[in-house]
């Protein structure tokens, strides 16, 4: 299958006024069609600025960085779902999951249909009048990825998007994630710290050095799909999450020190 996401050579400096500082350098990745790659590395590492740049957020310094779009389609090419609740707290749950679609003209029947199929998904149903003062964090992360996914995007970008939840709350999204992903198979690139969760959600696992990042290595997680939380309690998770930590531990140690 040939690739949605290339990335060759890619390196990002940042001018401040001590100098230039690398954030990234020579990161070659590609990503194939429909295909959740997470990518985990010790903080710092540049996962997010990899990110940003995969939205148009942020230029790339050096390398090259594309990704396929077809364009016979009316659908956005990304959709990016933050750590943050990233959502509008003066519009209700119902318009900030639709308004993505009202930015791309779509009527406002079709729009709301749509905002409301998307809350059932999520179970939000019966919080589309409410607004975000009025939500847990849990319940506003859930908006932000039924926004994303509403939109319909070619490619679903997340940032650590469950990282700042409660264990339990995270528990309940990363199944939810799991049954949304197996429903439409989109194109995904996550970025997470978690290792476990890495495994559950992805194909592929990308291990990045300290900074400045780079690729150090890429898992496949050869675990059957359909996968649920008692995946998580096989022989072969544990043995995986072992070897994405053998490889990790010295880079987290090397970002540490410095």
């Amino acid at each position: 299958m040939q690739p949605r996401i290339r990335a060759h050579g890619v390196g990002k400096v940042f001018e401040t006024t001590s100098g230039t500082v690398t954030a990234l350098e020579n990161v070659t990745l590609n990503v194939r069609e429909g295909e959740f790659v997470c990518i985990v590395g010790p903080s710092g590492c540049g996962k997010s600025t990899f990110l940003r740049m995969l939205a148009g957020l942020s230029s790339v310094s050096s390398g090259t960085l594309t990704i396929d779009h077809d364009v016979s389609s009316d659908k956005p090419l990304t959709s990016v779902v933050f750590q943050e609740y990233a959502i509008f707290p003066w519009k209700t749950v119902l318009s900030n999951v639709a308004f993505g679609l009202e930015m791309r003209g779509v009527n406002k029947k079709t729009r709301l249909e749509t905002a409301r199929v998307w809350l059932e998904r999520v179970g939000l149903s019966k919080f589309a009048n409410y607004y975000p003062r009025q939500l847990s964090g849990g319940m506003k992360q859930r908006v932000a990825i039924a926004r994303a996914l509403a939109n319909d995007p070619e490619v679903l970008l997340m940032d650590e998007p469950l990282g700042a939840l409660d264990a339990q709350t995270k528990t309940i999204l990363q199944e939810e994630l799991l049954n949304l992903w197996e429903m439409h198979r989109k194109t995904v690139v996550y970025i997470t710290h978690s290792i476990d969760e890495a495994i559950l959600l992805g194909d592929r696992v990308v291990v990045m050095t300290a900074h400045p990042g780079t690729i150090k290595t890429v898992f496949e997680v050869d675990i059957a799909r359909p996968r649920t939380l008692e995946t998580s309690r096989s022989q072969a998770f544990n043995e995986l999450a072992r070897a994405v930590w053998d490889a990790l531990e010295d880079e987290v140690h090397r970002a540490r020190a410095a």
